[in-house]
């Protein structure tokens, strides 16, 4: 073949190739998912490029950026005041979208959308803040985000967009004034706090006091049984005493009983470790005297009983019928009787003989009077 011809052929080839290239590189063009491209003639509009592969003339038709339809997030920072003279920043975070079908106009129509949507939130959110107050401004950030989301979506309708959304994330007063915001709530609870701890309180000591009068009460009626078992006892041991003859002087025994039974009582649960008794071991042995005595008085006024009951007088009355009461004239003045003999130098022979209940009690008392006797010597030897 001829050399000339084959070179030929090759640089056909080459030539081919480079208007492929080119044609590639300005005829076609691809275009993204959710983006559109608009195809424009000598500047005027042709066409909305969807995506995928697409055509254009070359050197006649020329694309612009592509457009996207995501939706999309305009952050815009107000500075206003409210209604009590506070100043507040109020971030507000505006969502929007271009419609596949608006692409053209929101293109064409705006030249700086973002701008216009931060000139139409400022008004919006101004507007709404100055016939508030500080705490309504809280109290009504869903109705100022409503009110900017109303006012872009009527607007920006117009130009090809939609508003998606609308949120006011917060509103920030100066620090100053949020700590001032602060203390109160702290002053506010802690007042509440105080109140609650106070009715606490209150319950807690009416229930203690209720609980008191309780324990009083029963103790009350503990005390009133207690004495009524006493004066049960008191009551039968009177009848016993009478019952063995011993009636004049019954009360006087009875108490001496008592008043040994308290001591041995003191004696033996007594916190004190100091009890006083009689100084000399002698004046307890006085008290069983008295006891004795007691009982052969007693024993010796029986047959003068009798003898009264027997003539049909009283008998505190003399044989010859005067009295001895108060009020009554008195029997002329009995002959000095004679001293009565001491317990221990008495002959045996002259003490009335006692029966077997009256021994017993006698025994009682001298076994209290020693016990307490030997109790003082010990405590005088220590």
């Amino acid at each position: 073949m001829d050399p000339f011809a084959l070179s030929g052929v090759g640089l056909i080839i080459i030539i081919v190739l480079v208007a492929l290239i080119l044609l590639r590189a300005t005829a076609f063009f691809t275009v993204r998912t959710q983006e559109n491209v608009i195809v424009e003639r000598f500047g005027k509009f042709v066409r909305v490029a969807r995506p995928g592969l697409n055509f254009k003339v070359p050197f006649i038709e020329s694309t612009t950026k592509p457009i996207s339809l995501r939706v999309q997030q305009l952050e815009v920072n107000i500075e206003s005041k409210t209604k009590d003279n506070v100043f507040v920043t109020v971030p507000v975070a505006v969502q929007y979208v271009i419609p596949e079908s608006n692409v053209r106009d929101a293109y064409y129509r705006l030249s700086d959308p973002t701008a216009q949507i931060r000139s139409y939130v400022f008004d919006v959110v101004r507007s709404a803040l100055s016939g508030l107050n500080l705490d309504q401004a809280f109290e009504s950030k869903d109705d100022i985000a409503t009110s900017v989301e109303r006012t872009l979506s009527a607007q920006m309708r117009e130009y090809g967009f939609e508003i998606a959304n609308t949120l006011v994330t917060d509103i920030s007063p100066d620090q100053r004034v949020r700590d001032s915001m602060n203390s109160i709530n702290a002053a506010q609870r802690d007042r509440v706090a105080a109140q609650s701890l106070a009715e606490a309180d209150k319950i807690k000591r009416v229930t203690q006091a209720e609980a008191e009068a309780e324990a009083k009460r029963l103790q009350g009626v503990g005390v009133a049984a207690q004495r009524k078992a006493i004066a049960e006892g008191i009551a039968e041991q009177y009848e016993m005493l009478r019952r063995v003859g011993i009636e004049a002087t019954a009360e006087q025994l009875l108490l001496m009983t008592q008043y040994f039974d308290t001591m041995q009582d003191v004696a033996r649960n007594g916190r004190s470790n100091v009890l006083y008794l009689p100084s000399n071991p002698g004046a307890v042995g006085g008290m069983f005297e008295e006891i004795r005595n007691a009982l052969l008085q007693s024993k010796g006024a029986e047959p003068a009983f009798e003898d009264a009951v027997r003539e049909g007088r009283r008998p505190d009355e003399g044989p010859e019928g005067g009295s001895t009461a108060v009020g009554r004239p008195a029997p002329p003045p009995p002959p000095r009787p004679a001293p009565r003999p001491q317990l221990p130098d008495a002959p045996r022979h002259a003490q009335p003989a006692l029966s077997e209940e009256q021994q017993q009690l006698f025994d009682r008392a001298r076994g209290l009077a020693e016990r307490f006797t030997g109790r003082r010597g010990r405590d005088d030897e220590s």
